[in-house]
């Protein structure tokens, strides 16, 4: 995607070989800021502090951070720690284990001396399937967008709604979420996208709204409580989000509030889709309510929040009153029931264990 009329990945190969860049995303809409990860401690700090954020990110990331530090140590023991580090960094996005372990998967039988240059190419082909997956998502999602266009007539605008941030920024390139809107804009299907707020780190308001600006689609920024009122009033007409764990069954953990908008969706009869590509789906995991750990963030997020003021400088205010304590969760769990359809590299199918083994049968 394009960032100023430059083309730009959210995480590349420095050009000389030896560091991993990234888009800062903390300092997003107010900043566009690259920077240069040099070691293990700065990626993984890049991924705990949200610098790169997104399931299908983090796991490139990760699989960064694995080629950083196995141009140290590239020992057995060195790659097991660095593993543990990445590993602990983020919990609940299935896509920063299943990177880390296709990365090993590769490295593991190797000799030592080999490991480094292996891991600077599996990783970079780890970003070139992201970015593949994506645009079939893209695709898939395009013929979704389509039929709900054609249902309503083909009088546009078409409005999706959307939550959080599951663009080309939570992702290598397209997006998975914000991929069909993008086809379809391209495409000329009039869509307008709703984009949440997605308190409490605002990446709606912030991310989603910014990179819809940068490509031209037509968008408007809601607070995270308005969407079911604007689904009773007939003017959504369909919600597609993201996903950071896709259960075997179908059930879908997304950024905290998902589960709401799926509620109001369904109380109002509208189409609710997950783009969910492979590496986000973990099959070994049933209930999603029980068994997938949900990563509780630091209160702050909750109780401060940043923005530019009128001098054009960013500060950080205090919303709530002193000693009022807050909490975290920064995901939540949408059953397969309230779930239309699944949006994948392969296809779309009904959120099941039926649907998903028929797309991923060797899995």
């Amino acid at each position: 995607m394009k960032v100023g009329g430059r083309p730009y990945r959210t995480i590349w190969r420095a050009a000389d070989g030896g560091a991993v860049e990234i888009i800062d995303q903390t300092l997003l809409p107010h900043a566009f800021v690259t920077l240069r990860l040099e070691t293990l401690g700065a990626a993984a700090e890049a991924i705990r502090a949200m610098r790169v954020r997104g399931a299908p990110l983090i796991g490139a990331a990760a699989a960064y951070g694995l080629c950083l530090a196995a141009a140290v140590d590239a020992s057995d023991f060195a790659l097991a720690e660095a593993s543990r580090v990445l590993l602990a960094t983020r919990p609940t996005a299935i896509n920063l284990r299943w990177a880390i372990e296709t990365m090993m998967a590769t490295l593991a039988p190797l000799p030592e001396p080999e490991r480094a240059a292996a891991a600077w190419q599996r990783a970079a082909s780890i970003c070139e399937e992201d970015v593949a997956t994506n645009a079939a998502i893209g695709r898939h999602g395009l013929a979704v967008l389509r039929e709900a266009w054609t249902a309503k007539g083909g009088q546009g605008p078409l409005n999706v709604l959307t939550h959080c941030n599951a663009g080309w920024l939570a992702t290598v390139d397209w997006g998975t979420a914000l991929s069909p809107v993008y086809h379809a804009h391209d495409a000329g299907i009039p869509v307008h996208v709703w984009v949440d707020e997605t308190r409490p780190r605002n990446q709606g308001a912030s991310l989603t709204a910014w990179e819809l600006g940068q490509h031209g689609v037509p968008h408007t920024v809601i607070v995270d409580n308005a969407g079911g009122h604007l689904m009773q009033r007939g003017l959504v007409d369909v919600c597609i989000v993201g996903t950071d764990r896709t259960t075997r069954t179908g059930d879908v953990c997304n950024k905290i509030g998902t589960y709401l908008k799926a509620l109001a969706a369904r109380d109002n009869n509208v189409p609710f889709y997950v783009a969910a590509p492979g590496s986000s789906i973990d099959f070994s995991v049933r209930d999603g309510l029980t068994e997938i750990p949900i990563e509780e963030r630091d209160a702050t997020e909750v109780t401060m929040i940043s923005g530019r003021i009128a001098d054009g400088s960013v500060a950080t205010v205090m919303l709530t009153p002193p000693g009022s304590p807050a909490r975290n969760d920064a995901f939540d769990v949408t059953p397969a029931r309230l779930v239309t359809g699944l949006i994948t590299e392969r296809g779309v199918c009904p959120a099941s264990e039926a649907g998903l083994s028929g797309l991923y049968p060797e899995r």
